[in-house]
């Protein structure tokens, strides 16, 4: 039986060493690593200077993705499968590398979660097997099947949130939006920081 739990530093932490917390380690981790190599991390690739990007990740408000599981894949030595409800995509960071060893997180559009695999129902988390092996093949067997599954099974439940397309409204002028860039693009033209979603 697969569950999910949620923050992505925290999720990785607990996922690859069972810990929820010291979230704020990872997140140095990160950081360091993008300051110390500005030829791979650039202003065009970060999406922001090399030192802005460094700030902004220490910050525990802030929501990593690709860059920080492609980090944090290579400092674990092991694989991390990241399935996106939307999608049914799995990316795989770390593939190629060599590693034996693979974790998952599933995506819903806005956060990740931890994909691990209890006994029975009810467990208690200290029993959760999230670290699987990876064969001659690449392949982790029947745990990625029943990865998949819990995938398919959001995305017919409709457990995401289509950034690109859903709709929001302004809680101060109450005008109505469309996708995250439009709701980014009001922001900075008003200054209204407060969303609601509707449908």
């Amino acid at each position: 039986m697969f569950i999910q739990c949620s923050l992505l530093q925290g999720i990785l932490r607990y996922v690859m060493e069972h810990n929820k917390h010291k979230a704020f380690e990872l997140r140095k981790v990160i950081a360091t690593t993008v300051m110390s190599d500005s030829e791979t991390y650039t202003e065009a690739f970060l999406e922001m200077p090399n030192d802005a990007y460094c700030q902004w990740i220490l910050n525990h408000e802030k929501w990593g993705g690709a860059i920080e599981l492609s980090i944090l894949s290579n400092y674990y030595g092991r694989e991390i499968a990241a399935y996106d409800i939307l999608t049914l995509r799995c990316d795989l960071y770390g593939q190629g590398k060599g590693y034996d060893e693979r974790v998952m997180l599933i995506y819903d559009g806005l956060h990740y979660d931890a994909l691990a695999l209890a006994p029975f129902a009810g467990a208690p988390e200290g029993f959760d097997q999230t670290i699987f092996m990876v064969d001659k093949n690449g392949s982790i067997g029947i745990a990625a099947t029943l990865a998949e599954k819990v995938v398919q099974e959001a995305q017919r439940n409709r457990r995401f949130t289509d950034i690109a397309n859903f709709t929001l409204r302004c809680a101060v002028c109450q005008k109505g939006v469309v996708g995250q860039k439009e709701a980014i693009e009001h922001a900075k033209s008003t200054g209204h920081g407060n969303f609601q979603e509707y449908r």
